[in-house]
């Protein structure tokens, strides 16, 4: 019953294949089992006429509107058989012609599992809670603020943040994490991500549109529906080709004087493999891009990611991590780890990203922390506490300043300076209104970035480049590590634009990664903008025109690779497909392939081309996946 459904589905989807092919084997009945050459011939010429007819009808709106492609050539062969007589090899030209669109949209059709995938597992319901009543509503309904119930094997239904509850979730799909990871309450989860654990509350902070994985699964649509540059160059070459067909077949049928010449070189000069195989190869390429967690959002960013000379980094969060790392404390006053073992039981009680480093910290030293009293947070600038009986203050230097009226500055003490460790951050922590320490702070390089930097050399990147607004010092110990071959730093948004913009003109393409709102410009600036957007950074994923789903910036190696690849095959099929057929129209226009043949040796030329072109799913990327 499936078979006879997916065959029913198949006909009235390819119709017009299904008709030449039955026309065509009908005939061949009639003459070899029934001796009814007559008969044979009518039903072939009515199925000319009925197949190709709309192949006609369709070439000449294109003409209409300006779009000179390949098919021209096809249809002048089609229209030769009618007025000639030679409904056998017509027949073969239409099935060679619809057969082709088929087997591309088919092939189109396979490639474009991820969305068919992504669309087909998105959140469609939400159970939504109100007066203790908990009721399934349509992911639609779901607003901002609406407290949700999820419960063990569902879906995140849209954004939010947890209410109640530990929450184990898999975001394999949306992150790539491998691992189940454990999100406490106050902490954002995305939609599409799977409840693993135990049921949990939530707390809706985006509807269904402007959640994280409606805006995947838009992106790849938005991929899918573009035109990239390599298939209008499919159609540019099709600007000389057919000219060319012209000439040598009517030069042919002045040699020759046989109307079987002339149709028999138009028939093996149908470049089907130039108006097909071509998309197929991008739109492959945009799918095996989307296997490795990268949306890349054109087929003409799929082909100029792979011919870029230079390549611009943000630092925070493209390079790094973006996240303080702890690196030392300087006392002024005392011990230093009775010092930090203080500082990690006042900051465990905060949210802070430097809070929950320092605490963590204390864990790894001390395994406890001590009682604290009377704990008040004042949001970005530190917290305040006491710890036996003593007044602890832990913050910014003007915070520190704000309590023990008196300027950092103007106090002895040997401070360490940024130009020794190129700390990032620091933080000051007071005890009873005198100063006693600092803690230092820097950001950690992402494993993996030196070797991924030196393997773009190998994909033909000649310059990598860093741009930061952080000070000269700190940009300088992450340029080290990383391996690039120049940096910037102190740059504001407007500067990191002017440099992208030189570079660009410089090398003629340009790739920038940044993941802030700050890279907005910067990305939108270069030829291809490519984002950071694992954790939804909204206007950065919106200004590029590639976003990693992975915070992980040597997937853009992947991309690379997979880009080149892509660029490789298609160029292959290209030209596989039209020194083919030239080859073929020679020899046909010296009369040794009738039309028929030569119809059967472009048919078996466009499936070879076709296939080729599909090659672009297995692609490997730089660094090899576990998502595959």
């Amino acid at each position: 019953m499936t078979k006879l459904r997916r065959t029913s589905q198949a006909v009235r989807r390819y119709p017009l294949p299904v008709l030449a092919f039955f026309g065509l084997v009908t005939g061949a009945i009639l003459v070899l089992f029934f001796g009814s050459p007559d008969l044979a011939k009518w039903v072939w010429y009515a199925t000319l006429i009925t197949g190709g007819l709309p192949v006609i009808t369709k070439t000449v709106i294109g003409i209409s509107k300006r779009k000179f492609a390949a098919d021209i050539i096809a249809s002048l062969a089609i229209v030769t058989a009618i007025l000639t007589d030679e409904a056998f090899a017509g027949i073969i030209i239409v099935l060679m012609q619809t057969s082709g669109e088929a087997i591309d949209d088919y092939g189109f059709r396979k490639a474009s599992s991820s969305l068919e995938e992504l669309i087909s597992r998105a959140p469609r319901v939400a159970r939504r809670k109100s007066s203790n009543i908990t009721e399934e509503v349509k992911i639609e309904d779901v607003k901002k603020g609406d407290v949700l119930s999820v419960r063990p094997g569902d879906l995140v239904p849209v954004d939010g943040e947890i209410a109640e509850g530990l929450a184990e979730l898999d975001e394999s799909s949306v992150t790539g994490e491998p691992l189940p990871v454990t999100r406490n309450p106050g902490e954002e989860i995305l939609s599409g991500t799977v409840n693993v654990g135990s049921a949990f509350e939530m707390i809706a902070t985006r509807i269904s549109s402007e959640s994280q994985y409606s805006k995947i699964v838009e992106m790849v649509r938005s991929a899918q529906s573009q035109k990239s540059t390599i298939q209008r160059m499919a159609d540019r070459y099709a600007i000389w080709f057919t000219p060319l067909t012209v000439i040598i077949s009517v030069s042919s049928y002045l040699i020759t004087r046989s109307v079987d010449t002339l149709l028999a070189v138009l028939v093996v000069a149908t470049p089907c493999p130039l108006i097909l195989a071509t998309p197929l190869a991008v739109i492959s390429g945009v799918n095996r891009a989307a296997k490795e967690g990268i949306i890349v959002k054109s087929g003409l960013a799929m082909e100029q990611i792979g011919k870029s000379q230079v390549v611009i980094f943000d630092k925070t969060g493209t390079l790094t991590y973006g996240t303080p790392n702890f690196t030392g404390i300087i006392a002024f006053d005392g011990d230093e780890d009775e010092i930090l073992k203080v500082a990690a039981s006042l900051e465990q009680l905060s949210s802070h990203p430097v809070a929950v480093t320092i605490a963590k910290e204390g864990v790894r030293r001390f395994g406890e922390f001590l009682p604290v009293e009377e704990f008040e947070e004042s949001a970005g600038r530190g917290v305040r506490g006491r710890i036996r009986g003593k007044d602890v203050v832990i913050g910014s230097q003007k915070f520190i300043e704000s309590i023990i009226q008196d300027p950092i500055n103007s106090i002895r003490y040997p401070f360490i300076k940024e130009s020794k460790l190129g700390s990032s951050l620091i933080s000051f922590i007071a005890i009873d209104g005198v100063l006693r320490g600092e803690l230092l702070f820097t950001d950690r390089l992402r494993p993996g970035v030196p070797r991924f930097i030196q393997e773009l050399k190998n994909l033909g990147i000649k310059k990598t480049v860093m741009l930061t607004g952080d000070s000269y010092v700190n940009a300088e110990v992450i340029a080290r590590e990383a391996g690039v071959d120049e940096f910037e730093a102190n740059l504001l948004p407007g500067e990191k634009v002017d440099s992208v913009r030189n570079l660009t003109k410089e090398y003629g393409s340009s790739i920038m990664v940044g993941d802030g709102i700050n890279d907005a410009p910067a990305l939108a600036t270069a030829t291809i903008g490519v984002a950071m957007g694992a954790r939804g950074t909204g206007i950065s994923s919106e200004a590029a025109d590639v976003v990693l789903l992975v915070d992980d910036v040597t997937k853009l190696g992947n991309e690379m690779a997979i880009s080149q690849g892509m660029l490789r095959i298609a160029k292959q099929s290209i030209f596989f497909g039209m020194g083919g057929s030239l080859v073929m129209m020679l020899i046909a226009s010296f009369g040794y392939i009738v039309p028929a043949e030569g119809a059967i040796f472009q048919e078996i030329l466009d499936v070879a081309v076709i296939l080729n072109a599909l090659r672009v799913r297995f692609v490997k990327g730089l660094f090899y996946s576990t998502n595959l």
